[in-house]
């Protein structure tokens, strides 16, 4: 999962990059707020954590600007602002969860996984598609209820399958979401993976659909 992060504050940006990425997400970071608007409006990300205080253009415009221009990603918004109507208007604006600083990472974490599992139509902490079980809070992953070792960049993919479950994900959409803008990574890279994965999981359960890209067999999550 590709989450940006929006916040001013390098070392608090530091820490969440390093608690993100070390959970299994590729994180990125920006820390002023026009670039910020214009990365969220035009690049593909799974979530955006906002923090409101931002040089440049402050989060709730930002989140607003996203909204009317339809931009439908997930924000979990940060603040130092602690009143309660600072997050009704956080909410009313667009953001799907509002957390108040200062936080613990871990805290962090649940509710961003929280909102991804809303986004892809689950509630349970752990979640299916066909016989392939994810608990992101451990980071582990069963088949047909057998526990199976994967290498961080193997459960990511398994993980944006399974998000995207019920679509085809092309090759470059998969280079962007499990490996950010690093440029050492090419489609080559994605085929391997998705082979290493497939004899993790056995037959069938990944699909080629040619000229579209790769699906997890099930259908719909659920």
């Amino acid at each position: 999962m590709r989450i940006l992060i929006v916040e001013d504050d390098e070392r608090l940006a530091r820490n969440l990059m390093e608690a993100l990425q070390a959970a299994g997400f590729v994180a990125e970071h920006e820390r002023e707020g026009k670039a910020a608007w214009f990365r969220g409006e035009v690049e593909d990300y799974d979530a955006i954590i906002l923090d409101l205080g931002l040089p440049g253009l402050d989060g709730l415009t930002i989140l607003r600007r996203w909204r009317e221009a339809g931009v439908k990603v997930p924000v979990l918004v940060l603040t130092a602002r602690g009143d309660w109507t600072d997050r009704v208007t956080g909410i009313e604006a667009g953001a799907d969860d509002y957390l108040p600083k200062p936080f613990q990472m871990e805290e962090v974490l649940a509710r961003l996984r929280a909102i991804l599992r809303r986004t892809a139509g689950q509630a349970a902490p752990v979640w299916a598609v066909g016989d392939i079980e994810i608990d992101a809070g451990r980071q582990q992953i069963k088949v047909a209820g057998n526990l199976i070792d994967f290498t961080p960049h193997e459960y990511r993919l398994v993980c944006y399958l399974a998000h995207k479950a019920g679509r085809p994900v092309s090759q470059s959409e998969l280079l962007d979401h499990l490996y950010g803008d690093d440029s050492a990574y090419t489609t080559n890279s994605i085929e391997v993976l998705v082979g290493r994965v497939r004899r993790k999981l056995g037959a069938g359960r990944i699909e080629t659909r040619r000229g579209y890209g790769y699906a997890l067999a099930g259908g719909g999550a659920g």
